[in-house]
């Protein structure tokens, strides 16, 4: 078992020959009693539930509050035009991080990772992967398993509820874990991942939580999608060799502090933020009355 992301590291490369994924499967059978084979079942079924939420996500279908929806498939035929700003990659990582986060608005099932609320940052950043890197299925829970390892030090030193840490203990977290997994997916090392965590979380300090009307789909929807492309970024600086000066366990601990000390209007209450604005409380009063 590991506590930090430092002793993470050591544990990989001195047991695992750097393998972060088979670190997490070992920690597993040791945590829940699981077998292999058990374990990797399970990560199978939640691989098959990410990719069915990004397919299911693209269509023109609204919300039951009408706050979202169809804005995965305006994405989507906006790329296909050929016309775009920026890179594929980044906006097809935007568009399914949309998609899965639409489709959970409209009930469907998803794999929260590390909750529902974010849910769209790790699948939109592994499907994207798959084309980018031409992942093997195997390859894919490798991804998922290296998320979960970095995500656990991040889920017990600091937080990934918003209502704990605002959004930057959600989207943050998930668009971390993301970018770590995604380094290594490339080629990197788990030393290299943790510094493209850094860059995820101290881009995304303090960010809050204000869900309008206490839904979890404006602005949370469109959260994933900017989560879901820093992750792409924040490896490709970690794969170049930047580094951070703030250690990555440190950077963590200051998530912690930052979201310990954050207004109760700032942590999922709806009572502050986007949350907040006259046209948050219009919409809150239209969907409830």
């Amino acid at each position: 078992m590991f506590y930090s992301v430092e002793e993470l590291i050591q544990q990989a490369e001195n047991g695992y020959d750097g393998n972060v994924a088979e670190l997490m499967i070992a920690t597993e059978i040791e945590l829940s009693g699981r077998s292999r084979y058990e374990i990797i079942q399970l990560m199978t079924k939640n691989l098959e539930v990410m990719k069915a939420s990004v397919q299911k996500g693209l269509s023109k279908e609204t919300s039951r509050s009408g706050l979202t929806g169809g804005d995965a498939k305006k994405l989507d035929d906006y790329i296909k035009k050929g016309k775009t700003l920026a890179d594929l990659t980044i906006l097809s990582a935007a568009r399914n991080a949309i998609a899965v986060n639409e489709h959970n608005a409209k009930m469907g099932l998803v794999c929260a990772t590390p909750t529902a609320g974010s849910a769209g940052c790790l699948p939109a950043v592994l499907t994207t992967a798959i084309d980018k890197l031409g992942l093997t299925e195997t390859e894919q829970l490798q991804f998922l398993f290296t998320a979960g390892a970095f995500g656990l030090v991040i889920a017990n030193n600091a937080s990934i509820s918003g209502a704990e840490g605002g959004c930057q203990a959600e989207v943050g977290s998930a668009s971390a874990m993301a970018a770590a997994a995604l380094t290594m997916a490339a080629g990197g090392t788990a030393q290299e991942a943790s510094q493209a965590i850094c860059f995820v979380i101290k881009n995304m300090l303090g960010l809050i939580c204000d869900p309008v009307a206490g839904l979890v789909e404006v602005p949370c929807v469109k959260r994933n999608a900017m989560g879901a492309s820093f992750a792409f970024v924040a490896a490709d600086m970690a794969l170049a060799g930047i580094t951070s000066k703030i250690p990555v366990d440190e950077v963590i601990d200051a998530m912690y502090q930052v979201g310990s000390s954050l207004p109760t209007a700032f942590r999922e209450t709806a009572e502050g933020g986007l949350a907040a604005t006259p046209t948050g409380r219009h919409l809150a009063k239209e969907i409830f009355g």
